[in-house]
């Protein structure tokens, strides 16, 4: 009897639209991520150390860190609920729900929702949950998991989407991606002016403050952490950094290493819930251990560096050809978690038993570790998976090999000649020369598909001298030409802890970077800002706007704004199409803008509206990130985003549009003689 594994193996093979989509996917995450990785302020392998440094320390000192930051959290009015297992946790979120008769929640992306199957049991209690995120949205319209930690509908064909939408919203069939984009933000906009209780997973927590990081792109998770009056924010006990800096490192590496981007659209930093002005004015919080902490002194304890950003699902071979659908336990259960990462946490949470023969489906090639920003040594974890080194306890020994005969032989025989070194230098010699025989003009060998390999892939053929052979040729080289002459070879330098070099003129660096990211950069001077937001509004034929308070805007500009016709709101209103903003300082590296809110400067003003005007100081612009998350805690605001462009997605087909649920354009009015 073939099991569900293998059935969903062969079903991705033969899925032609699978295959293509998997691998643009990969191709295109891949390529943006080593090509963003060049403008890190420090030597790439040198930051992953120091993340996994981070990251290791956070682990063993869990219990310190996980008291601070609850402690923090609770000074800062968080509602701080503890669960050890997924029911706990489902329980405490259904009761915050039904204390507040809530009958509709609007959730942005969290994984660890997905791993306790919050949505059926919050809609088996009569609570409509909507997903908000686009690929989150569309593969809950289909019932179906997500394919991809990042992109959940990796999977689908921009056809298929159209077909969708036709389907449920009764639009005429459509295969434009901006169109489909467009339905979903009209949607989704009342989902988010209606719903009782806003839900949100955790990306990162500071102990020192008590402060939550969220990342987005699309706008999703500013919106329901500002519009409900209630927000619930479910993390994973793990997810602790020690300090702010800390933090500035994984944000370094996380968006980079996810989507190819130097900061996500948007990065909130939740302090507190909002005491006055627009912004949720309770906040929950639901720290899951659910097997965490049996995870923490095990084989398989580094699986708990994780920070979710999907490096190593695009790295691997076997997950490029199988998808996140294809990972099924014994039973046919589907685990939320896919990739090499995956197959390492879903044996190590929820049983081996079920998942532990995912760790199979791996080349151990080690293209995951390559890829991953906090350098966990994946394919040690997945042998120990293989060998049966998890934390909980088996019912039974790990099953025996269940290879083909002549694979067993093979490997009896390869053991026997690869530990007898004369045997073994004599069959590298005759592979050589068979391979040179057998395919003489060929990288590649094609082997008979009863082997395994022949089916879908091919077998590199065999150097034409072993080794040892050249490595004996080089060894009397000078060191300069010695790296030269090993094939396939780089010249590596040492890791550098100095900074990389930075522009002089930071506002020239910010307009640069902005103009890439889709913004628009116009400078001016405290004299004519007045006079030049005015003509941007006639221009775009804008009669009103949503505002800050005029004590925290350049002086005049509001009142001059009124005498020419502009109708001024200090409070949200969704028909808005603009929203003007100050901004508390930027960051030259990333175009991004450090917006903190209080009741002067609500929150909605650069979230609601399809335009945002951002008022911007020249001598408030910082060149790098941890300068600017230092200076925002300064002000200890409830709640803190950072702006990075225009909102966008890449969900369908990895097609990039601009505008989802925050923001079409961001202008950056920059006042040059500050």
């Amino acid at each position: 009897m073939v099991s569900p594994f293998r059935q969903k193996i062969r079903l991705a093979l033969k899925n032609a639209t699978l295959q293509i989509a998997l691998d643009n996917n990969a191709e295109r995450r891949n390529t943006a991520r080593r090509t963003v990785y060049k403008s890190l302020p420090a030597d790439l392998q040198t930051m992953r150390r120091q993340a996994h440094a981070v990251r290791k320390d956070v682990i063993e000192h869990l219990d310190h860190y996980l008291a601070a930051f609850i402690e923090n959290a609770q000074r800062n009015g968080w509602i701080v609920h503890r669960a050890s297992t997924a029911q706990q946790a489902v329980d405490t979120i259904l009761e915050i729900a039904q204390s507040h008769q809530a009958q509709r929640i609007a959730k942005s992306k969290s994984m660890v929702s997905e791993e306790i199957e919050l949505n059926s049991a919050l809609e088996k209690a009569g609570i409509e949950v909507v997903e908000t995120d686009l690929g989150e949205y569309i593969v809950q319209l289909r019932r179906e998991h997500p394919a991809h930690i990042i992109t959940p509908a990796v999977h689908l064909t921009r056809q298929q989407v159209g077909e969708l939408f036709h389907e449920k919203f009764g639009i005429p069939l459509t295969e434009d991606v901006p169109i489909m984009t467009e339905t979903a933000r009209q949607v989704l906009r009342q989902i988010f002016l209606t719903a009782d209780i806003g839900l949100s997973g955790v990306n990162f927590g500071v102990a020192e403050n008590g402060i939550i990081c969220i990342v987005t792109n699309e706008g999703n998770g500013r919106m329901v952490t500002t519009l409900p009056a209630v927000h619930i924010a479910l993390m994973g006990i793990e997810r602790i950094v020690p300090t702010l800096d800390d933090l500035a490192l994984m944000l370094y590496l996380l968006p980079r290493s996810a989507t190819g981007q130097k900061l996500s659209v948007y990065t909130s930093l939740i302090r507190s819930p909002s005491q006055e002005g627009d912004g949720c004015r309770e906040r929950h919080l639901v720290l899951l251990d659910n097997g965490r902490s049996a995870l923490r002194g095990s084989p398989l304890e580094e699986a708990l560096y994780c920070i979710r950003c999907g490096a190593c699902f695009n790295a691997c071979p076997v997950f490029r050809e199988l998808g996140g659908h294809s990972y099924v336990g014994t039973s046919g259960r589907h685990t939320p978690y896919g990739g090499p990462i995956g197959s390492v946490i879903s044996a190590a949470l929820f049983g081996y038993e079920e998942f532990g023969h995912l760790a199979r489906a791996s080349s151990l090639c080690g293209a995951c570790r390559e890829a991953c920003p906090v350098d966990i040594d994946l394919p040690k974890l997945l042998l120990r998976v293989r060998a049966g080194n998890t934390p909980v306890p088996k019912r039974q020994p790990p099953p025996k090999a269940n290879a083909p005969t002549p694979l067993k032989w093979g490997l009896y025989f390869f053991s026997y000649i690869a530990t007898r070194p004369a045997l073994f230098h004599l069959a590298q010699r005759l592979a050589g020369i068979g391979g040179w025989i057998v395919s003489p003009s060929k990288k590649w060998l094609r082997l008979p598909s009863f082997s395994g390999w022949g089916a879908s892939k091919d077998f590199p053929r065999p150097a034409n001298k072993p080794f040892r052979e050249v490595w004996r040729e080089i060894q009397d080289l000078p060191p300069a030409q010695m790296q030269l002459a090993i094939p396939g070879s780089a010249p590596r330098s040492s890791p550098q802890l100095t900074k990389a070099p930075q522009p002089q003129d930071l506002a020239e660096w910010f307009e640069k970077e902005l103009l890439a990211l889709g913004g628009q950069f116009l400078p001016c001077t405290s004299t004519d800002l007045a006079q030049k937001v005015l003509a941007f509004l006639k221009e775009n034929h804008i009669a009103a706007i949503q505002t800050w308070s005029e004590e925290v805007l350049p002086e005049g500009l509001l009142a001059f704004l009124e005498q020419n016709g502009i109708q001024i709101a200090l409070q949200s209103n969704p028909d808005l199409r603009a929203g003007l903003t100050g901004a508390e300082c930027a960051i030259a590296e990333s175009a991004t803008l450090v917006i903190p809110s209080n009741s002067r400067r609500p929150l909605t003003a650069s979230l609601l509206p399809e335009i945002h005007l951002a008022i911007l100081n020249k001598s408030a612009i910082l060149p790098r990130l941890p300068e600017a998350l230092q200076r925002q805690e300064k002000l200890k605001a409830p709640f803190t985003v950072l702006i990075s462009g225009p909102s966008r997605t890449a969900d369908i087909e990895m097609t990039l549009t601009i505008g989802v649920h925050g923001p079409k354009r961001v202008i950056v009015f920059c006042i040059i003689d500050a």
